[in-house]
C-alpha cells in the first residue's frame, strides 16, 4: 500500500463527517465540564457555610452543561444521517466537508459560552449567598449566556438536518 492509497483510505467524506461529530463533543465538552467545574468550586465555599442551599447551588452548577449537550446532539444527529447506526451512506469528500465544518458554531461557540456562562453563575453563588431569594436573578443571568449556545445549536442543525446524502 502506498501512502497516497493510505491517505485516500483515511481522508474519506464519512470520516471527515465523524471528525466533525467528535469535534462538536469534544469541544463544546471541555467547555461545559470546565464551567461545571467552576460553579462547583465556588458552590463548596457556600455549602460549607449553608449546606441548606444545596438545591439552590445545585441548578445553576448544571446551566454550563447544557453546551455539552448540544454538542452531544449535534454529533448524534450527523451520526444519523451519514448512517452510521442504519444504513451507511458513502460520502464525497465535499459531503463530508459539509458536515465537519457543520459541527463548528456549536463546537467554539459551545465551549466559550459554557466557561462564560460558568462566570455569571459563580457570581449568582456568591448572590444566593447573601440573599438566598435571588435565585431567580441568578438563573436569569445565565439564561441569558445560554442564548449564544442555542443560536449556535440552530446554524449546527440546519445544514445537518436538511442534508440529503447524494442529492
Amino acid at each position: 500500500m502506498t501512502f497516497a492509497d493510505f491517505l485516500s483510505s483515511i481522508f474519506t467524506g464519512n470520516n471527515l463527517a465523524l471528525a466533525g461529530a467528535a469535534i462538536a463533543v469534544i469541544v463544546a465538552g471541555m467547555g461545559s465540564a470546565k464551567g461545571v467545574g467552576m460553579v462547583g468550586e465556588a458552590s463548596a465555599g457556600l455549602l460549607m457555610e449553608d449546606p441548606s442551599k444545596f438545591g439552590k447551588a445545585l441548578i445553576l452548577q448544571a446551566l454550563p452543561g447544557t453546551q455539552g449537550i448540544y454538542g452531544l446532539i449535534t454529533a448524534f444527529v450527523i451520526v444519523l444521517k451519514i448512517g452510521l447506526l442504519g444504513t451507511p451512506a458513502s460520502l464525497t469528500i465535499g459531503e463530508g466537508a459539509l458536515l465537519f465544518v457543520a459541527a463548528f458554531p456549536i463546537a467554539i461557540v459551545g465551549y466559550f459560552s459554557a466557561i462564560k456562562q460558568a462566570r455569571v453563575a459563580a457570581a449568582g453563588i456568591n448572590l444566593i449567598g447573601k440573599h438566598p431569594d435571588e435565585l431567580g436573578k441568578a438563573i436569569t443571568a445565565s439564561a441569558l449566556v445560554e442564548t449564544y449556545a442555542i443560536f449556535a445549536l440552530l446554524i449546527s442543525l440546519l445544514p445537518v438536518l436538511f442534508f440529503t446524502p447524494g442529492a
